[in-house]
């Protein structure tokens, strides 16, 4: 089972936020080999949606992304920094979080489109969840990117696992 935090920068614990930001190197820059400034300012602008798993006592995250207001990063709100450890992959939690992600995006704002700059690699994925491509292939930081919009009529993919929700919308 996944319990959900779902919450602005300033309202995460220092705590959890590093477990945030070593999820994020640990993937984006050391498995990637992509370095590359993490640090981008967006979090401020941000709802954090971090996925957590009890095992064995232990809280886990196998979870993030965030969701970043409109007119920060493009016109729209924009899903992004979107991760699994490693550890987790194949378990399904990408999809997990997707579903979670845009469910929690259609009640921040209704009506409204989601735009996303996404690994190339990772088209297939998104596409399950509604969004379209809209650009042509682009280098960032190295790696082949598209930009790829889910406009507000989409219904996301049913996650099939149970979750339970700590912090609202």
């Amino acid at each position: 089972m996944v319990t959900w935090q779902f919450s602005r920068f300033d309202q995460i614990a220092v705590r959890d936020w590093y477990a945030v930001s070593t999820l994020r190197v640990d993937v984006f820059v050391m498995e990637q080999n992509c370095p590359f400034q993490d640090n981008d300012g967006a979090d401020f602008d941000a709802w954090h949606l971090l996925g957590w798993r009890q095992d064995g006592g232990q809280r886990e995250l196998v979870a993030y992304c965030r969701i970043v207001d409109p007119g920060i990063k493009y016109a729209e709100p924009s899903i992004g920094r979107v991760v699994t450890p490693r550890s987790v992959r194949l378990e399904g939690y990408g999809k997990i979080l997707m579903a979670e992600a845009l469910r929690r995006h259609d009640a921040l704002y209704p009506g409204v489109a989601n735009r996303i700059g996404a690994q190339q690699r990772l088209e297939k994925f998104y596409q399950e969840f509604g969004f379209e491509t809209v650009s042509d292939t682009y280098i960032e930081e190295g790696i082949p990117h598209v930009v790829m919009v889910r406009n507000a009529a989409v219904v996301p993919a049913q996650a099939g696992t149970q979750s339970r929700v700590t912090h609202a919308p």
